[in-house]
């Protein structure tokens, strides 16, 4: 059965007036992907044949920005929104491992593709002609299942800021990276380094919030030491402790896997235990203590987001749920009103949340008797 997408107002405007001009357009990458996936997309970009003068001149009229005009794009303000237009194009050599250094414009579609991430993002679609899937990213939609277009290695040579995307698409998406994209991810994860922080912030927040983290921060953990390595030192580490079965990484991912996706507690959870592999100590049954880590995981964890550009509103108000993390709450009137003078009530109903999911990734035998 043919596929049929619902585009949007101006998408539609946009493909019909290049159309009536005698090119080639179609609506392309994430805003079919959503399509297929039964969400609204958030935006829609048109692919065409037509170099920018000629988009230009078929959409007479129309306000045209220049927003890429070095790589083929100008946005169209339409009424009912703005769409990106993109030439068809295939790209030069990536030196910085993010930007193509060229472009030439081709008048092939399936050129235009092939230069994509995954293939899930590299299908096209038209009223007219139906959709275009050269690498079978419908069939990779069905089986949730995230695959490099081509050779693996070299999309990610070409820009690393894909590594990040294919974990975030995983984390948001519940799918799975496909074999050879998974190995690529892996060897490849120190390009991230050639990323600038505030593209690793907006990828990887994303990411957290997800609802597949859990399994993308355990089996990706090496990447994300990459641009996070305060976490290095608790992959593996044993804690030796009866209220524990996890070791530290393990019990952070677990908790925040406990928690709504709110990025502040996530990003809370995440970090909160920084300080226990440098805090500890082991008395002499072999059981390990951490006493004063929320103090140390909340300069670990401050100077982790300052480097990731994370706004400073934002980072005063995990530190300081990071900093109390560890504190005792109690049921009774005079400390509820303790709490609410030292906290806020924004901060406290906050606080209630991160030390339950703390508790929840801890001992069954140990959380079960803390919710008594």
């Amino acid at each position: 059965m043919p596929v049929k997408l619902n585009l949007s107002a101006p998408a539609a405007e946009a493909i019909a007036r290049l159309e009536q001009a005698g090119h080639s357009a179609y609506v392309v990458g994430g805003c079919v992907r959503d399509s297929l996936l039964g969400q609204s997309p958030g935006d829609w970009d048109v692919t065409t044949d037509a170099t920018p003068e000629q988009v230009r001149a078929a959409l007479c009229g129309v306000r045209i920005i220049e927003t890429g005009i070095k790589h083929g794009t100008v946005t169209a303000l339409l009424a009912g929104g703005a769409v990106e237009i993109t030439t068809y194009r295939v790209d030069g050599a990536y030196e910085d491992h993010r930007h193509p250094s060229s472009v030439a414009f081709t008048d092939r579609l399936e050129h235009d593709l092939a230069r994509r991430d995954f293939t899930m993002n590299a299908m096209a679609y038209n009223e007219r002609c139906g959709l275009v899937d050269p690498f079978g990213g419908t069939q990779d939609i069905a089986a949730g299942v995230i695959r490099a277009v081509g050779d693996a290695p070299q999309r990610f040579e070409e820009d690393a800021l894909r590594i990040l995307r294919a974990l975030r698409f995983s984390a948001v998406l519940g799918f799975e990276l496909e074999q050879n994209t998974a190995r690529a991810v892996h060897e490849k994860r120190m390009l991230l380094k050639n990323i600038s922080s505030e593209r690793i912030r907006n990828e990887f927040s994303k990411l957290i919030c997800g609802k597949n983290a859990e399994a993308v921060l355990l089996d990706f953990c090496d990447v994300i030491a990459v641009f996070l390595p305060e976490i290095e030192p608790s992959i593996r580490f044993d804690q030796k402790n009866y209220h524990h079965i996890y070791d530290v990484w393990e019990h952070t991912v677990c908790a925040l896997g406990h928690i709504e996706p709110n990025l502040v507690l996530r990003l809370v959870m995440l970090l909160h235990d920084l300080g226990k592999p440098q805090s500890h100590t082991e008395d002499a049954d072999g059981v390990r203590h951490f006493y004063g880590h929320p103090m140390i995981s909340t300069g670990l964890a401050g100077g982790a987001l300052l480097r990731l550009r994370y706004d400073n509103a934002l980072i005063r108000q995990v530190c300081t749920l990071i900093g109390y993390h560890d504190s005792h709450l109690f049921p009774t009137e005079n400390s509820v009103r303790r709490w609410l003078m030292r906290l806020g009530e924004e901060n406290l109903r906050l606080l209630i949340k991160i030390k339950r999911a703390d508790n929840l990734a801890q001992s069954p035998d140990w959380h079960g008797r803390q919710h008594e």
